[in-house]
Formats: structure tokens, sequence, C-alpha cells
């Protein structure tokens, strides 16, 4: 049995999809589903049971006899979110206690962390696993200190000798796009918000630059196909030897003008960008520059290639976007 928790999100529904195409199929989702579209995440898999978060220990005691691993993918992601309580409740504390849970019945654990740890990046983005290189980083928002807290505490405890899972890894996701975020809205990858403008020939607005270093779309993230993201969740279920904490991007930073480009070259159309001020909200916050290092990932043993952008958005676009039925 495999329990995936935020199981009917993005990144977790799309985990489902490759366990299931492996032939699993003891798959249980612990999530909130609400009244949204969230369900058609998970419409296409065949699950064993669909658990509301607040049951979920109740539901691992009962079947931690089955449990092969949990991964963890559930989190208030939204980096605006201002209730900070909140945030330390879903993010923080929950995750201890899965962690802790984990180390007692020896179930092995894989979670998401984020590189919205990293802050500005004026600290670098090395996923150095110590306690004293995490102590330099300074996320921006509530989310990112979430993160940010969890993998302090995990690090602390591992420096001071305490029981572990059997396996446990952490992963700092960078700009993830791929098929089943529209849930997410506002939230969700640029890809998603470009395509339907670009579909119908309309300008797409970009944030203007606000740093004498950036021109406008020039900001610069590490954009990461979701079909990575899992090949490397499904490696590390395959290799049960290696845990860390490890960055997940491609290690290589694109534009958002590139992004956003790639868009209407994949529907055959010229790009049609315009540009906005960056809220006053968030301006302060901005980041201007990420970009993974893979060295740690590498030198673990994965050998899979990264897919490249305008890869990534191709296949996004033609083979989900521009669909009937866009879900994976």
């Amino acid at each position: 049995m495999y329990v995936v928790t935020g199981g009917a999100g993005f990144i977790g529904s799309n985990i489902l999809a490759a366990l299931e195409e492996r032939g699993l199929r003891d798959l249980v989702v612990v999530d909130r589903l609400r009244d949204g579209v969230k369900w058609r995440n998970i419409s296409k898999r065949e699950l064993s049971d669909i658990v509301a978060p607040e049951h979920i220990f109740d539901f691992l005691e009962l079947h931690k006899k089955k449990l092969k691993a949990i991964i963890h993918m559930g989190a208030i992601s939204a980096t605006t979110e201002r209730d900070a309580d909140k945030i330390v409740t879903n993010n923080f504390n929950l995750t201890v206690a899965l962690y802790r849970w984990c180390a007692i019945n020896e179930v092995r654990f894989i979670y998401a962390s984020s590189a919205a740890t990293y802050g500005d990046g004026t600290a670098g983005f090395d996923d150095s696993p110590t306690c004293e290189a995490l102590s330099l980083l300074r996320p921006l928002n509530a989310y990112g200190w979430s993160k940010h807290l969890f993998d302090r505490r995990l690090l602390r405890q591992i420096a001071d000798g305490r029981k572990t899972p059997p396996q446990w890894v952490g992963l700092k996701f960078f700009n993830v796009y791929g098929p089943n975020e529209y849930h997410k809205g506002a939230q969700s990858s640029v890809v998603s918000q470009v395509y339907p403008r670009a579909a119908q020939n309309a300008h797409f607005d970009l944030f203007r630059s606000h740093h004498p270093d950036y021109a406008d779309g020039g900001q610069l993230r590490d954009f990461i196909w979701v079909g990575d993201v899992v090949n490397v969740i499904m490696w590390m279920l395959d290799t049960p030897s290696v845990s860390g904490l490890f960055n997940l991007g491609t290690g290589k930073a694109r534009t958002f003008l590139d992004l956003a480009s790639a868009v209407y070259h994949s529907l055959g159309k010229t790009p049609n960008i315009r540009f906005v001020d960056t809220p006053v909200s968030i301006r302060d916050k901005y980041q201007y520059f990420t970009e993974a290092r893979m060295d740690r990932l590498r030198q673990a043993g994965y050998t899979g290639a990264f897919t490249s952008l305008e890869d990534g958005v191709q296949q996004y676009v033609q083979g989900f976007l521009a669909q009937p039925d866009p879900y994976k």
C-alpha cells in the first residue's frame, strides 16, 4: 500500500498515475476535495481509499502492516497565504507527526520541500544537507518558511542521532508545471495561464522587472516538467538505500519570456507579450532568479535526463491543455 497525501493535488495526482502505470492497485489518497474540480485529478485512478487529513493517523494505524511508503505532498502551497498559524498547522505540524510515525513504524517517507526555502537566492541554491547551511537561508514568505522549518528540524534530529524512517527523502521542488494543476487558479503555472490567451491570439501580461539587473520578462526560474519530478520520485522508491534532502529542478534557469513564448510557439503562433507592474504587495518579496544545483542528486545515482523547457511546454499544451480532456 502506498499513501499519497495531497494525492488529489497537482504533483500528488501525477504520482498516483505513475504508481498505477506500474501495476500497483493499493493506492490511498489523503486529501480534501471540497466543492471544486479537484476530484477530476484522480477521477481516472483506481483507488483503495480516500481519507480526510484529520483521520490519517487512525487509517495508518489500521493499515500499518501493509504500508510500503508515505509520499507526503499535502500542504498549503500558496505563497500568498497570510495565515501563518494555518500554514504551520498544515505544513509543519502534520509533517512532523507523519515523520515521527514513519520512524516509529519503519515506513519509508518522501516529502515535498520547496525552492521557496532559498528566499531571494543571495545564499545560493546549494542543497547542502547540514544544519549550518540551512541556518543561512531566509525564506521570503510563510509557505517557504514552513518548509524550511521542517527541513531544519529533520536535519537537526538526524545530526543528534535520532531514529529515522528506513528511507527519508525531502525534495526541494523548483517551478513545476504540467497537467492537473487547473484547480490552483492564480497559483497555477504560467504555462496554464498563458495557454487560453495564446489559443485566442490574445496578449498575455508578464510582470515588469523592478530590478536593474533584469529586463522585463527576464526574471529567471528553474522550470521543471512534472513528468521529470515523478520520474525522480519513482527512482527514489526503486532505490531505498538513498536518503537525503535534494533539489529537484533541471539545473538550468530560463526566463518567463522564454516560457510564455514557448506556449505561443507550441500553438504555431507569434508571441504577444505585454508587461505590467509587479503588484506592490509582493514586489519586495519577489524572486528574480532560481536555479537548482543538481550535483547531489546526480551523485546519489540519478541519471535520468530532464526535459527541455520547449519540449515540456509542447507536451503540456498539445498533450493536455489543447485536448477535450486535459487531465492526466
